[in-house]
């Protein structure tokens, strides 16, 4: 079982998302942090936890992914203005090659299963 109680959960803190290629600040200064049970940011199939502070970013989606917010809230903004606000405890899917625009409008926590169909085999 992955799910670990959230005192239990220790995160990586990722590199600020102005430097990563593919994404691009919209608004303040989201910081983004992760925990991967099984594979790693470049396995076909990877699981764990996501966090991020608020601030907006956009970015291409690398993989498949159906993930659920633990905590927070955000607002998913397509490439066509389409807006989809979620809370702790939904669900959502983003697809590969989507470009959207994550506005992070409390600090979230997430579960996710991301498949990559062009990723690493090495899990």
């Amino acid at each position: 079982m992955l799910a670990l109680p959230a005192k239990t959960r220790t995160f990586e803190v990722l590199p600020p998302i102005r430097d990563t290629p593919g994404y691009r600040v919209v608004r303040g200064n989201p910081i983004p942090s992760i925990r991967f049970e099984i594979g790693e940011a470049n396995s076909m199939i990877r699981t764990g936890y996501w966090a991020c502070t608020a601030g907006a970013f956009e970015c291409t989606e690398a993989g498949d992914e159906l993930q659920t917010l633990l905590k927070g809230r955000l607002k998913i903004v397509e490439s066509d203005g389409t807006e989809h606000v979620f809370a702790a405890g939904d669900s959502f899917f983003t697809r590969k090659g989507e470009v959207v625009v994550w506005d992070v409008l409390e600090d979230v926590e997430k579960i996710f299963f991301t498949y990559i169909d062009d990723g690493d085999d090495n899990r």
